[in-house]
């Protein structure tokens, strides 16, 4: 979702970064599905003005 959110935005990965205050790599990262922090997650979702939603899995 993060990729396609991007792309429809026509912004590379560091421009994303950029507005999200975190580096190119953590983009790649996120958008192949590595772990990263939730905090991470939520900087890049209201960077591109998505909702972060938080499920329990248990």
């Amino acid at each position: 979702m993060i990729c396609e959110a991007r792309k429809k935005r026509g912004w590379s990965q560091s421009e994303l970064g950029e507005k999200a205050g975190v580096s190119r790599p953590t983009i790649a990262r996120v958008e192949a599905n590595n772990d990263v922090t939730t905090a991470t997650i939520a900087k890049i979702a209201q960077a591109l003005g998505l909702t972060l939603e938080l499920k329990d899995r248990s």
